[in-house]
């Protein structure tokens, strides 16, 4: 079992690596975060254009904020399986470089609209999340690639 001082120390080390190393990643998975840390905006606010791929998989979020989104909006890669969301900000039409974002093993219950404004979007992972019916996508020319979707997608008129 990891105590929170631990977790709170594994995740400082983390951070200032990424800074430290002027990484393109942080990794913040299995640091069982509730939310995401607003001291790490300030910590990161150096590195944070160069940031392109974000890991908080397996944590216990229960949503992601529109400062998240805003502050690292140069990512490709974005993955949030294994928590407790259940809808993602408009701000996620922002991410202009998103390529993929893995949501498996979280509470949508619907497909989450706004990931269809992102045109760079090439995966989507939604498996094992309590999705049910048909999506339907605002935009018909959009296409994404869904990991794990059931359903049909039906474009709406």
């Amino acid at each position: 079992m990891i105590r929170k001082g631990d977790a709170v120390a594994r995740v400082a080390r983390k951070v200032n690596d990424t800074v430290e190393n002027k990484t393109d990643s942080l990794d913040l998975a299995n640091c069982k975060l509730m939310t995401f840390p607003i001291g790490i905006y300030k910590a990161m606010r150096s590195v944070t254009e160069g940031i392109h791929c974000i890991s908080l998989a397996n944590n216990e979020l229960k949503s992601l904020t529109s400062r998240f989104v805003t502050t690292f909006n140069q990512l490709r890669e974005l993955n949030l399986a294994g928590n407790y969301l259940h809808r993602l900000p408009e701000e996620i039409t922002s991410l202009l470089h998103l390529r993929a974002i893995n949501l498996s093993r979280n509470r949508f219950r619907h497909f989450p609209e706004h990931l269809a404004a992102v045109t760079t979007l090439e995966t989507i992972d939604l498996e094992e999340n309590e999705i049910t019916g048909a999506a339907t996508l605002q935009n018909p020319l959009t296409k994404k690639k869904l990991e794990g979707w059931k359903e049909p997608l039906i474009p709406q008129p």
